[in-house]
């Protein structure tokens, strides 16, 4: 390879950390390694029965290092030293208290073990009443502040969460200096960040997720976040107002991080971005192309020229940003609460006899959802399949709602268990297709649609019905780690060896390996079920009303 040309991506996802040591020339993956999360793989700090999905930060310390070093030891001594900077992307919103100093609370001892001091996960949902009182504000204000994310403020994003620790918790109200995201906290962590007021906030996160938009001045004024609670009183002027995007250095690598790695001190570390909208940009996302990244939940990401957007905003998606994805374009973010985690809860419930009257379930695991994916493909497509809302997890677009959730329709005494499956991977295709018409519906463009991520990697089937509910051809990426690819991407701008994003795509982008094309045979078919979805979402919704 060429060592000269050589960055390191290091990818935040759910359940575990990737490092992927990448050739900045021509986009060649070189090395990698994974690490998961132990305290999160133990179950610790989480209530799912409450929706509250906590993380220690010293998971992410640990997993880090053990990752990127697995990562750097294939390399010689000079292919390391060619290693010219470092990107790194996390979930968002997954925001955390911190000290003046900028240490997350939950690092101190005596908050070692609450989660409240903790990193919020992005999928915890336990902000759902603050997420209402964000909204009405925003209602009665003479500017809505909610209208660069679609209308409707989210329980996954920043401020909705730390009210609600503010709210229920005293004593981390008490000590929180500030609160930073994850993917603002470890390039600070990093580049050896010793002050709160210090840590840069990447655009990415800042938009989609913190009410943050260059109209207003960055963030919105001390006034209306204290006629929201009080309790936000002075949050915000300890919250950064610019923003950085993923192309630009916050900061060279620690002395002390060079050392845990065996990297050289003072490499461009870039700043950080959301998971998702990095894997769009190591999948190559362009104008016109709505990329789907499909594993635990889905995020769907698009790009426009700022010309042809305007001053439009887009009603129920989950933000538009200028320069959140690609600089220069305005990015676009929609996504569905649960996805993969609607086939694995389905799972769980078939496991639950073998688990609690004997059997080998670490067998059954591997084996259940494949077989039910090849019996479920078998079934000829008829009108006796129930019909299944997607929002076990709550509904991400259009329009979030945590409040919502899944609903089955249409059961008999004939429905089995691959019929009932396949109700639930085409309730996920709907609610795919309901982000998809959602653009369409309001001029924006899309001639392909891209796929990464856990899913598309492992099931051809749900992959098939994808493409034959969207009635669009979906094509599937080469690479199995797209999000660390795409903050190799960024580092490699950040670090001077591409001028811009786009540039750095050309050369190092994944390529596709597989299509999956609709069959034109379903598209009537689908098109009734989808109505069937529609009213089924509707009832589901005035239940709630």
């Amino acid at each position: 390879m060429d060592i000269e040309r050589c960055v390191l991506g290091v990818d935040f996802g759910t359940d575990s950390v990737r490092a992927l040591v990448v050739n900045a020339t021509d986009g060649g993956e070189i090395s990698a390694g994974t690490a998961p999360f132990p305290r999160w793989r133990d179950g610790r700090f989480c209530e799912p029965a409450s929706n509250r999905f906590r993380q220690h930060p010293r998971d992410y310390i640990e997993a880090m290092e053990r990752a990127v070093r697995m990562a750097l030891e294939p390399l010689t001594t000079d292919e390391r030293a060619a290693v010219a900077g470092i990107g790194v992307d996390a979930t968002g919103s997954t925001p955390c208290a911190v000290d003046a100093s900028g240490v997350p609370l939950a690092l101190l001892p005596e908050f070692a073990d609450d989660p409240d001091a903790m990193f919020l996960l992005w999928k915890d949902h336990t902000a759902v009443d603050e997420a209402a009182a964000i909204n009405d504000a925003a209602r009665r204000s003479p500017t809505d502040y909610t209208r660069y994310v679609g209308g409707v403020y989210s329980s996954e994003w920043f401020w909705a969460k730390i009210l609600h620790v503010l709210r229920v918790s005293p004593k981390v109200r008490a000590a929180a200096f500030s609160w930073v995201e994850q993917s603002d906290w470890i390039p600070a962590l990093l580049t050896g960040v010793r002050r709160a007021a210090d840590i840069r906030r990447n655009r990415c996160a800042a938009g989609h997720k913190g009410a943050w938009n260059a109209g207003w001045g960055g963030l919105p004024p001390e006034s209306f976040w204290t006629q929201v609670d009080p309790l936000l009183a002075g949050v915000r002027d300890r919250v950064a107002a610019e923003t950085a995007t993923s192309d630009r250095t916050v900061g060279g690598l620690s002395p002390e991080w060079a050392e845990r790695f065996g990297l050289a001190p003072g490499i461009p570390v870039a700043a950080g971005i959301i998971d998702a909208h990095a894997g769009a940009v190591g999948s190559g996302i362009r104008e016109r192309t709505l990329l789907r990244i499909m594993g635990t939940s889905t995020c769907d990401i698009m790009v426009v020229d700022p010309a042809v957007i305007g001053d439009r905003t887009i009603p129920g998606i989950c933000g538009q940003v200028d320069g959140s994805v690609v600089p220069g374009l305005v990015g676009l973010e929609a996504g569905q609460s649960g996805f993969g985690d609607v086939y694995d809860w389905f799972r769980r419930l078939l496991l639950w006899p073998i688990a609690h009257l004997g059997g080998d379930v670490a067998d059954f695991e591997k084996k259940i959802l494949p077989a039910l994916s090849d019996a479920a493909a078998a079934l000829s497509p008829d009108a006796t399949l129930p019909i299944a809302l997607d929002w076990l997890n709550g509904r991400r677009t259009p329009f979030a709602d945590q409040r919502l959730t899944g609903a089955v329709a249409g059961l008999s005494l004939g429905t089995d268990a691959p019929r009932l499956f396949r109700s639930l991977v085409e309730g996920t295709a709907f609610g795919a297709r309901a982000i998809m018409e959602l653009f369409l519906g309001e001029g924006i463009a899309i001639d392909e649609v891209i796929a990464v991520g856990g899913i598309p990697d492992r099931n051809p089937f749900v992959m098939q019905v994808q493409s034959d509910v969207m009635g669009v051809p979906i094509r599937v990426v080469k690479s199995a780690q797209p999000c660390a690819l795409g903050a190799a991407v960024c580092a490699s701008v950040a670090s001077g060896i591409h001028q811009t994003v786009r540039d750095a795509q050309e050369r190092m982008a994944s390529p596709a390996r597989a299509t999956y094309a609709p069959d034109p045979a379903l598209r009537s078919f689908y098109d009734g079920r989808y109505r069937s979805y529609l009213a089924l979402g509707e009832a589901a919704e005035r239940r709630i009303r």
